[in-house]
């Protein structure tokens, strides 16, 4: 009973205890309190670290970009050549391009993360943490794999030539543009499993889903890697969606090995 502190006519009137503060829950979102302002000012900032980050990455990747046009044009033995006055800057500007998006990607999707996080609940928090650096990773390795497979894709259509009847006259512009579209397809395909990861937890999809539909993921996969990667050689697309496969066994293993964990913890708990 808490002390007594009120007397009326003589009467002692016992006063009702303090409520104890709240233990916020562990399914409690840690950004529930935050006004939609703060929300929008937060979210501001966010955007302008992002930014700043790949503009920083930009300016590094021309001082790196000689160097890297050198490494890249390795599959060309030929010169390459430009065609117009700014032929040479657009296509150092192209890879110092994706250049930035390499060296700013993680900020970006910690950015991301640190945006998002505070309105998951400990439990969404804890399921995600571990893919937020696994994107970062699918990232390079999608760069990895654009790099591995541009001399194949460079053999294939210079193989057609007959020479001296038709003969490659490759502009710089042209070579650099199919370099960096491949890239960047590769590079951001790569971050599909973190889609997967979020439908599972969104409850739109299950991995008994996953697992049952597997035939039919993998002609998306087949189609989807036919149309999104550039120039029509046969290299380009069998190895994305080979690659893309892997990832989506491995997402698989992932989030169900996720998924028996938490239900061991909610049957221990």
């Amino acid at each position: 009973m808490a002390e007594l502190t009120d007397r009326r006519d003589g009467l002692v009137v016992p006063q009702p205890p303090a409520p104890e503060p709240e233990t916020p829950s562990p399914d409690t979102p840690e950004g529930a309190v935050m006004t939609l302002v703060e929300h929008l000012s937060e979210l501001r900032r966010r955007i302008f670290v992002s930014v700043l980050a790949l503009v920083l990455g930009t300016v590094l990747g021309f001082v790196l970009a000689p160097d890297a046009i050198r490494l890249l044009k390795g599959p060309i033995a030929q010169p390459l050549y430009f065609t117009s006055l700014g032929g040479a800057f657009f296509v150092e500007l192209k890879v110092a391009l994706v250049i930035g998006i390499v060296v700013g990607s993680p900020v970006v999707l910690y950015e991301l993360w640190a945006f998002v996080s505070p309105g998951l609940t400990s439990r969404e928090r804890r399921a995600l943490r571990p893919w937020i650096p696994l994107a970062v990773l699918f990232t390079f390795v999608g760069f990895g794999v654009a790099y591995l497979v541009l001399p194949l894709a460079t053999w294939f259509f210079l193989s057609f030539e007959i020479p001296g009847v038709v003969q490659p006259l490759i502009t710089a512009d042209a070579y650099f543009g199919f370099v960096t579209t491949l890239f960047l397809a590769f590079g951001l395909v790569m971050e599909f499993p973190i889609v997967l990861v979020l439908l599972t937890r969104l409850g739109l999809v299950s991995v008994d889903w996953l697992r049952h539909h597997r035939r039919y993921v993998f002609l998306g996969m087949v189609i989807f890697a036919v149309v999104i990667t550039p120039g029509g050689d046969p290299f380009s697309p069998t190895i994305m969606a080979v690659v893309m496969y892997a990832l989506y066994e491995f997402t698989i293993w992932m989030v169900g090995r996720a998924s028996r964990s938490d239900a061991a913890k909610a049957q221990n708990g």
